[in-house]
């Protein structure tokens, strides 16, 4: 299952932002970018901005003829930047093949002139320069797996995930989607199918806070239910609903699903250090009361009357001026 992100960018400067950009979008290592466009389509310039957000201090410039550069970035390791430009298709599939072992991000450009068939994480990235109007970025994101719609209607099913709490869980997901959307126009990129589904799964053991016999959803819940809701309980004491829906992701073998569902609480994640997709997450889910999309004001009013006796309190206080800070962000 592929993530798709298309962009237009009107010039250079947009370029590179758009690179900055996805340096808010990694995920693990090792990952090799691989650009493709005709000559001036702006995958250098691209690259220099997706450098410099990774900490490189150097000015990053084409390597032709040098064929590869070395840069060291603050978090990532080291970033191994190679340009096919002036190899034959074999010459440039023996260079990347000598440098697959490089464990932390490969850039290519040029990419066209290597093997279709890559069995490693990888983005493509592809540039079409209109006639100095400006040029189309589409983005392929390979790196990371995604659940389907259908897995996650089997874990809610097997989790007796309330209805109410599922319909929550896609009225986030379809709010998300639409601020994705939003960031895309402006020259954003964004991975818009890893947010939709981490959002379908937020709250998939949302149950783990329950306080039964409350007005949680679960008085009318049948025996069985409540039972197995206890196990998971017991299992996971001491940890909440955030931390535990990240666990049973990761066992499901979705580590990078569970990165971004992990922190739409504030008990991992440095909310500085969010990536794009987990500040839309948090930020969403921070603006629907059931299914309905509300403003951080009402959220949070909610938020008092439900959990706090209509009382101001410094957890709800933090979780609204962290998630002004990243409305400011995304939406401005």
């Amino acid at each position: 299952m592929t993530d798709i992100a298309q962009l237009w960018l009107p010039d250079a400067k947009k370029t590179q932002l758009a690179g900055k950009s996805l340096a808010h979008s990694l995920y693990s290592l090792p990952v090799t970018i691989i650009l493709k466009g005709d000559l001036g389509a702006g995958k250098t310039t691209f690259l220099q901005g997706f450098a410099k957000k990774l900490g490189i201090s150097q000015h990053l410039t084409s390597p032709t003829y040098a064929l590869e550069q070395r840069y060291q970035t603050l978090k990532h390791g080291e970033l191994l930047h190679l340009d096919c430009y002036r190899l034959t298709e074999q010459q440039a599939q023996e260079i990347a093949e000598s440098s697959d072992n490089h464990d932390g991000i490969r850039c290519i450009e040029w990419g066209e002139r290597i093997s279709a068939n890559i069995d490693y994480p990888h983005l493509v990235i592809k540039l079409d320069d209109e006639c100095d109007k400006g040029r189309n970025l589409e983005i392929e994101f390979n790196d990371i797996p995604l659940p389907s719609r259908e897995d996650i209607e089997n874990w809610r099913s097997e989790m007796k995930l309330p209805e109410h709490i599922a319909q929550h869980c896609d009225a986030v997901a379809n709010f998300a989607e639409e601020l994705s959307r939003k960031l895309i126009v402006k020259g954003v990129i964004v991975r818009p199918l890893a947010v939709k589904r981490s959002a379908q799964l937020h709250d998939l053991m949302r149950f783990i806070d329950f306080r039964f016999g409350s007005s949680s959803g679960n008085r009318e819940q049948p025996q069985e239910v409540l039972n197995l809701w206890n196990e998971w309980i017991n299992k996971y004491k001491g940890h909440t609903h955030e931390t535990v829906c990240a666990m049973v992701i990761r066992e499901k073998g979705y580590p990078q699903i569970a990165q971004i569902v992990e922190s739409h609480g504030l008990n991992v994640e440095n909310p500085p250090n969010m990536t794009i997709e987990q500040k839309i997450l948090f930020y969403a889910d921070k603006r629907v009361v059931m299914t309905k999309v509300v403003s951080l004001e009402e959220r949070f009013a909610d938020f008092r009357e439900r959990y706090a006796g209509g009382k101001e309190t410094e957890f709800a206080t933090r979780w609204y001026e962290i998630s002004k800070g990243i409305e400011e962000e995304l939406l401005h």
